[in-house]
Order: C-alpha cells, then structure tokens, then sequence
C-alpha cells in the first residue's frame, strides 16, 4: 500500500496544479474506493480533536502552578515496539537505580509529586482540567507571559491505558449521554474541583510532551511528520492504515458553530493517529486551535460511512489473501466443558463453519464489485475461510445485472463505482487536501 501510494503521489506532482474537474478525474483514475467497517458493524465511529490555546508561565506562580512535563530520562519504550518515536500504546516502563524494569508512575503517583525535583517543567498552566484537556488531544499552543506562544506536542506516555472521563461521567450519572462535550466537561471539573481529582485519577495514563517551536503560526504537526490541515486531517488506526491514504468519509450530519457550517461529507487524509483510535472504521477529524476549534471537536461523536481509496496497483483480493491471521483460540478447558452443555468439539466445528459462511459471503461481495461471476481456486477458499477481527473491510457495493465482464467492461465497472462513491463531495472536493498530500512526499 505505501508503494502504491509513492506512485500515486509521483503522478500528482507530474500533474502539478488540477482543477476540481482534473482533481476529481485524478483521483477516479488513479483510485479504487473500498467501503470498509468493523465486522459486525455497518458504519464506522467519527470523533474531533484539536489544538488548545491556554495561558501559562515558565516559573510556577500562584496562578499558573500545574506542570506541564517533558519525557523523563529513566522512560523506557514498550519492550519490542519498533519504528521511530515513542508509540503511544503499549506499557511503558521505569528503569530503577539498580537497572531493574518496572512499571512507570501512573497519573495519581505522579499528581502526588513521583516526578518533583527532576527539573521536568516545560511551563506551567493555570488548572488541571486544562492539563488533562491537552493530554488527550496531544499538543497545545501555550501563551506565555510576554506573549510568546510555546508551542508543545506528544512525546512520550506512562504506559496505561487512556479511560474516557466521559465514560467514567455518563457511567456515574452526573452528566447525561446527550450533553457530553469537552466543554461540558470542563465546567463540571472546575465546578467540582474535589470530586474531579478523584475522576481524573481513575485515568491512569499520562502523557509527556516536548517544545516543537515558538510563536509559531503553523498547525500542529501529526504522526506523520507534517502540519495538519484543519477540517480535512484524520487521526486513523496506525497498526491498520498508512498514513497519507485517502478516506471518503459520509457522516450526513452538518456542525454548526456561530456563523460557520461544517458539513461531513467529504475527503479526508490519514496524518495522524491516536491511542483511543482503534479499528479499521475509526477516525478522529482535526479542527484547528482555539475556541472554536474546541466546540467543533467536542461536538463530534457520530456514526460515518467510510470509503478507503486504493491504489489501482493495489488488489484489495490478493492483498486480503496475503493479510496475516490471528492466533487460534485456546482449547476450552475441562472446567469450561463442565460448565457448558455444548461439547468443546461442535463449538469448535460452530467457529469454523461461520468462519466458511463469512469467507463465501465476502467472495460474493467481491464479485458484486465487478458485476462479473467468479470462481475461486482452492487457495483463495482457505485462505478467507477464516476472518480477523479489525483487519478486514467489508464492501457495500451494489450487483450490477447484465455486466460485460471484458477488460473492457470491468474498467467501465469499476469507474462507474468510483463515480457513484464521488458523486457526493463535487462542491467540496478542494485543492487544499491534494495540495498537504502532496506535501508529504
């Protein structure tokens, strides 16, 4: 896919500047839209996240006495993780005095003071909510004194996994599922100061930062190395997806925020990623800085349709044959064979029979692509005759009667496919994403 995409992205600076007409036949040229979901599901899950603008110190004050922390020197990255960067899942460790590894400090040891007097302060802000605020989207735009504007992003974390205070919320009745947002949050935790330090702390994680720039006007840089771009970057399962893959994302709701409509219909690019995006119909959508920026985020938590564009050189078949499979499930024990009246042998031949239901019906759906019969060698059977959870897409195309299955009419197919799947973003298809695409190569 990344190969793929290299191509893809050489053609498009060949290209050079396209009109909404030329973009478009572009991208139906050089791309194969796939709608894909979790297995099980028939839409995906769409979230915001942005860039906070708050107010600090480089010295503690009375006010601004919440530290804001680089990575410590005694981190250690989750045993075998790969790639540069440190990852932002995993458990992270802590090497002691003597060189043994132990779990890091979680965010009640550290609030309770396990970091003072290592001399770990970037700056410091004025209250907590608004710490927790930056954690969890990842970088902030910090206005010092003399109004220089420090900018920081995610280094490194803790090692825990991130538990949603909106969960811990709506679980404990205190703020009701349909008024939750970021902002809504906020207020409750300065209105309860008390009852939030216990909130927070069930949120284990912790995230450590590291200065990127000074006063600088740029948007915040994402996983992939490059600015993002407000309203068309997407944060995106990392494990699953290659950053600078196009989405089509349909969420058929339009945000509002004072005299600016948003509408969720439209292209997408994956620059980002995040540990809370977990699954191959995931994304998180960046807004901007600010205010505003926040009130379009917190208000985004909806379901979408989402149609990943391909590379041509990319055979969706052939290249879900060669995608590795997970481990098989463990034997059921002899205790569980007590406490169950199906026998371990039938549930066993159960699992492996949906698995041949679901490797036939998504052969079919293969051919409903095309419109075109098929047949399927040995090889093929057994390779989808068994599924992975969060790996594989699922299409939603329709059977097209009558199809001229030539070479002729499976091009005529699948651009017709393309078109229906693009028809829906011809008035906001800009040069904008193209252009930051592009940049990245």
């Amino acid at each position: 896919m990344y190969f793929a995409l290299k191509q893809v992205c050489r053609r498009a600076l060949d290209a050079g500047r396209l009109s909404k007409d030329q973009a478009r036949l572009f991208f139906e040229r050089n791309f194969r839209p796939l709608r894909i979901a979790k297995l099980g599901d028939s839409a995906g899950l769409l979230t915001g996240y942005y860039e906070p603008i708050v107010d600090g110190s480089r010295f503690p004050t009375p006010i601004f006495k919440v530290p804001i922390y680089r990575r410590p020197p005694d981190l250690v990255p989750p045993l075998n993780s790969t790639g540069l960067g440190f990852p932002n899942k995993g458990q992270s460790l802590r090497r002691t005095s003597n060189g043994e590894l132990v779990p890091y400090y979680d965010r009640g040891e550290i609030l309770d003071g396990a970091l003072d007097g290592q001399h770990l302060e970037i700056c410091w802000i004025k209250d907590q909510a608004d710490a927790l605020m930056i954690q969890i989207q990842g970088s902030a735009r910090v206005r010092l004194e003399d109004g220089t504007m420090l900018r920081i992003n995610y280094d490194a974390h803790n090692g825990y996994p991130f538990v949603p205070v909106s969960r811990i919320l709506i679980e404990r009745n205190i703020i009701p599922r349909q008024e939750m947002s970021l902002e809504r949050i906020r207020e409750w935790m300065r209105a309860n100061p008390e009852s939030a330090e216990e909130v927070r702390r069930q949120n284990r994680s912790f995230v450590f930062f590291r200065i990127v720039g000074l006063s600088d006007d740029r948007e915040a840089v994402g996983a992939q190395g490059i600015p993002l771009t407000p309203g068309r970057s997407i944060a995106i399962d990392g494990l699953l997806h290659v950053y600078g893959t196009p989405f089509f994302l349909q969420a058929g709701l339009p945000l509002t925020t004072g005299n600016r409509a948003v509408r969720l219909d439209r292209l997408m690019i994956a620059q980002d990623t995040g540990s809370a995006i977990v699954g191959p119909a995931r994304a998180d959508v960046f807004w901007g800085a600010g205010e505003q920026a926040g009130r379009l985020a917190g208000g985004l938590h909806h379901p979408a349709a989402f149609a990943m564009l391909v590379p041509r050189e990319v055979d969706p078949v052939v290249a879900g044959m060669r995608m590795p499979l997970p481990p098989g499930k463990p034997p059921l024990t002899a205790e569980a064979n007590a406490r169950t009246s199906v026998p371990a042998s039938l549930v066993q031949g159960r699992r492996f029979s949906q698995a041949d239901e679901f490797g036939r019906n998504l052969r079919a759906q293969s051919r409903q692509q095309s419109g075109c019969p098929g047949t399927s060698g040995p090889d093929r059977n057994s390779a989808f005759g068994r599924t992975e959870p969060n790996r594989h897409g699922r299409s939603a195309s329709p059977v097209t009667a009558g199809a001229d299955c030539g070479p002729g009419g499976k091009a005529a197919q699948t651009n017709e496919v393309a078109k229906r799947v693009f028809s829906g973003f011809a008035s906001s298809t800009e040069r904008k994403p193209a252009i930051t695409w592009r940049r990245e190569n």
